[in-house]
C-alpha cells in the first residue's frame, strides 16, 4: 500500500492535478473564513459594477483633504473624451468649420483641444446641422470645459433657521483625498453582478456547493455503477443480461436527456441542491456499470477465485475479497471522472434554467445562468462569468489530471 502511494505521488500529472485541486479545496475553506459576510449579500443595486475599491464619497468630501501640486485635468481629459468624443470633435471641425481632415489629428488630445477652442461656435447654423445635433455638441463642449477647468467646489448646506444655503467648505481642485483615511471602503476584486452581489466572495461560495453536487453525484453513479458491474460480472447468466439491457438502453438515449427530462418532471420547489445532485448521480451511472463489468469477467475465472469458491466461500465474501481489491483504482478512477462530470452536469442544467431553483445558495452554474439572463457579455461585463468558466476549466482540469496520473500507474500497458 505505501509504495502504491509512492509510485502515485511520483506521477507528474497526478501531483499537479492534486496541487491544483487541493489549493482549489483550500480556498473555498478558508476564504469563508477570513471574509464572514453573506457570499448573497446584495452590497449595490445591480449594473455589474466593475472589479476596483469603492469609498465612501460623502466620507471623501468631508475629509479634510492634502493639497498637492499636481493637476488632475488630464486624467478628467482623459475620462470625457473617448474615441467616440474624438470622433465627434472630428465631424464637426471638418463638416461645420472647414478644418482639412489632414490638418486634424484625433491622437494629439492637446491639439484638438485646441482647435476645438479656436473653431467650435454654439451659435452655429449651418446646412444639416440639426437641433439633436447642436445639442450634442453642446453637450461635448461643456465636457471639456469642466474637464479641464480647475475650479474650485463649494460645498454648501442648508441653515435650518434661514432655510439657505451656506457655504461650509471648498474643495480646491488639487485637493486629494489619501484612501487609507477613508474608514467606509469595500474592494470588489471581480466586481459585482447583476444583483449587485461581490462575485469574488460569491464565485468561492458557488464552487464549494458545486464541488459538493459533484461529490454526491459521483459518490451515487460509482456506487450504482459498482454493485450493477460487480453483478452482472459476476453472477452472469439472466442476471447479467437483463442488467445489460438496463444499461444498452440508458446508453443508447443520451444521459443529458435523461437529466433534463427528470429535472423538468420533479418541478422547480421541490429542485434543491440535494435532489439535482441526485438526479445527476441516478442518471450517470452506465458506463461504469459496463467498465466494472468488463473488468469484473477478466477476473472471476482467476486461479484465487476459483480457489475460494471450492473453499466454500460466499459469493459476497469472493466479490468483496477476491475481486474488489484489485478493481479499487480502477473505481477511485472511475469516482474521480464521476465527480468531475457531475460538475459539468450542473452547469449544463443551470444554464437552461434546470439547474437547483435557489435564492439561498449558488452554484457555478446558476451563477452563469445569472450572467447570460442579463447579458453581461454583451455590456462587457466579463468579471461576471469569465472567473466562473476558468474555475470550472481548473476543477475538470484538476481531476481529468488525476485519473490520467493513476491511469498511468494502475495501467500496465501505459506504465512507464
Amino acid at each position: 500500500m505505501k509504495n502504491t502511494i509512492k509510485q502515485v505521488f511520483h506521477s507528474g500529472k497526478f501531483l499537479f492535478g492534486f496541487v491544483l485541486f487541493a489549493v482549489i479545496l483550500l480556498i473555498c475553506f478558508t476564504y469563508p473564513l477570513i471574509v464572514t459576510y453573506d457570499p448573497l449579500e446584495m452590497v449595490g443595486n445591480g449594473n455589474f459594477y466593475k472589479p476596483g475599491t469603492y469609498i465612501s464619497q460623502e466620507e471623501s468630501v468631508l475629509n479634510s483633504g492634502y493639497i498637492m501640486n499636481m493637476d488632475a485635468s488630464e486624467t478628467r481629459l482623459a475620462i470625457a473624451l473617448g474615441v467616440d468624443e474624438l470622433m465627434k470633435m472630428q465631424e464637426y471641425l471638418i463638416t461645420y468649420a472647414g478644418i482639412p481632415e489632414s490638418d486634424i489629428d484625433v491622437t494629439d488630445t492637446e491639439s484638438m483641444i485646441e482647435l476645438w477652442q479656436a473653431n467650435y461656435d454654439p451659435d452655429l447654423k449651418a446646412k444639416g446641422l440639426t437641433s439633436a445635433k447642436r445639442k450634442s455638441y453642446r453637450r461635448l463642449d461643456g465636457a471639456i470645459t469642466d474637464a479641464i477647468k480647475n475650479s474650485d467646489i463649494i460645498i454648501a448646506e442648508e441653515n435650518a433657521e434661514s432655510g439657505e444655503l451656506e457655504a461650509v467648505k471648498t474643495i480646491k481642485g488639487t485637493s486629494y483625498v489619501n484612501t487609507s483615511d477613508i474608514v467606509n471602503k469595500r474592494t470588489f476584486i471581480l466586481g459585482t453582478d447583476n444583483f449587485g452581489r461581490d462575485v469574488l466572495t460569491e464565485l468561492v461560495a458557488a464552487t464549494k456547493v458545486s464541488l459538493r453536487i459533484g461529490f454526491i453525484a459521483g459518490l451515487i453513479a460509482t456506487a450504482i455503477g459498482l454493485v450493477l458491474g460487480l453483478l452482472a460480472g459476476y453472477v452472469g447468466g439472466v442476471t447479467d443480461n437483463i442488467i445489460m439491457f438496463l444499461t444498452n438502453l440508458f446508453t443508447v438515449i443520451p444521459s443529458f436527456i435523461i437529466l433534463i427530462l427528470i429535472s423538468y418532471s420533479i418541478g422547480t420547489n421541490s429542485r434543491g441542491v440535494g435532489m439535482v445532485a441526485f438526479i445527476i448521480g441516478i442518471t450517470s451511472w452506465p458506463w461504469t456499470t459496463r467498465s466494472v463489468r468488463s473488468q469484473v469477467i477478466s477476473l472471476r475465472n482467476r486461479d484465487h477465485v476459483n480457489l475460494s469458491k471450492l473453499s466454500g466461500h460466499s459469493m459476497a465474501r469472493i466479490i468483496f475479497t477476491d475481486i474488489l481489491p484489485y478493481i479499487a483504482s480502477y473505481v477511485v478512477m472511475a469516482m474521480i471522472l464521476q465527480i468531475s462530470s457531475g460538475i459539468l452536469a450542473e452547469a449544463q442544467l443551470s444554464m437552461i434554467g434546470l439547474g437547483p431553483a435557489t435564492t439561498r445558495t449558488a452554484t457555478l452554474g446558476l451563477m452563469m445562468n445569472w450572467a447570460m439572463q442579463y447579458a453581461a457579455h454583451l455590456n462587457g461585463s466579463w468579471w461576471a462569468y469569465f472567473p466562473v468558466v476558468l474555475v470550472i476549466a481548473c476543477i475538470s482540469f484538476s481531476l481529468n489530471l488525476m485519473n490520467t496520473g493513476l491511469d498511468q500507474v494502475f495501467n500496465p500497458q501505459l506504465r512507464d
